[in-house]
């Protein structure tokens, strides 16, 4: 390289580094006043563990009353649907019971009823006069993404799995413009290792803000955010605040749920009889995961 060309590159790179007319390399500088800035709060995966368990043991039932708003679809499969807004009675207990009612707004007319043991589920569609009836253990995606809604695909969003002793955690932050997390991640033991299950936290309160469920072979089953954390009007021990928003994202369902909470109570006791759910008058029967409904088109 010519000794002229050398000089150029340090004139070049002097110039970048300290501005041109001497000004200095920083065009702008802005002072964050303190009471705006974010925080970003310290815990140990001890405690973050202990904070999640707090809710997981302490929360044994939901009685809620939501806002509920479905979309199917993604940009993957090329067709995003989105649905009118239900209201949606919600009634879950643990194990694993669990029931939803969605009416239209206003006239109440019943769109679908669903519950599920944790054996088996069923689903009434008023509309078309059906009642649906499978094992939850079926695993066949429908080509419509909306009859993928099941029952038991809500159960752990709203009544977390705890974490046992025996599980191991993992520990991580994470980083980005809009926020600083804690994860928490949870393995599945056996022959080779798995991801289970990972627990997001807000860092600025320390707030639960996402909860994925992970598959054989790190396949992501169900991701669940929440926010908006109010406080209980009959708080519990362990259990002080509720999420009123919570969204959950069924990727390989394709469909997800938007869930505003106007309404909750917690561990109230509800008796077996809320949770069970009859074919109506007249109604068609669809056993699904018959060999005779396999067939049908």
């Amino acid at each position: 390289m010519k000794f002229a060309q050398k000089c150029m590159i340090l004139l070049t790179l002097s110039a970048l580094a300290g501005g041109c007319g001497g000004k200095g390399g920083v065009t702008k500088t802005t002072t964050v006043p303190v009471t705006s800035r974010p925080v970003a709060l310290e815990a140990t995966p001890e405690q973050l563990l202990d904070r999640y368990n707090a809710v997981a043991r302490n929360l044994q039932s939901v009685d809620a009353t939501v806002e509920l708003k479905p979309s199917t679809g993604s940009e993957y499969s090329g067709v995003i649907n989105e649905y009118h807004e239900v209201k949606a009675f919600l009634l879950a207990s643990r194990p694993y019971n669990i029931r939803m009612i969605g009416q239209v707004p206003v006239i109440g007319k019943t769109v679908f009823d669903m519950a599920s043991d944790g054996r088996d589920f069923e689903v009434a569609i008023p509309s078309k006069n059906r009642f649906l009836v499978g094992p939850v253990s079926l695993n066949r995606p429908s080509s419509k993404p909306i009859e993928n809604l099941r029952p038991q695909h809500l159960i752990e969003a709203v009544l977390w799995p705890e974490v046992r002793k025996e599980e191991e955690t993992l520990p991580e932050e994470f980083n980005e413009d809009s926020g600083r997390y804690y994860v928490l991640t949870v393995l599945r033991g056996g022959y080779q290792k798995e991801i289970l299950r990972k627990v997001w936290f807000d860092r600025a309160d320390l707030h639960i803000v996402r909860l994925e469920s992970y598959g054989p072979k790190g396949a992501l089953l169900s991701d669940v955010r929440y926010g908006n954390w109010q406080p209980l009007q009959s708080p519990v021990a362990g259990l002080v605040e509720y999420p009123m928003s919570i969204r959950i994202d069924r990727p390989r369902d394709e469909y997800r749920l938007d869930m505003t909470v106007t309404k909750v109570v917690v561990n109230e006791t509800l008796t077996a009889d809320r949770f069970e759910l009859q074919p109506p008058a007249g109604a068609e029967v669809v056993h699904l995961g018959d060999a005779s409904e396999e067939k049908k088109p």
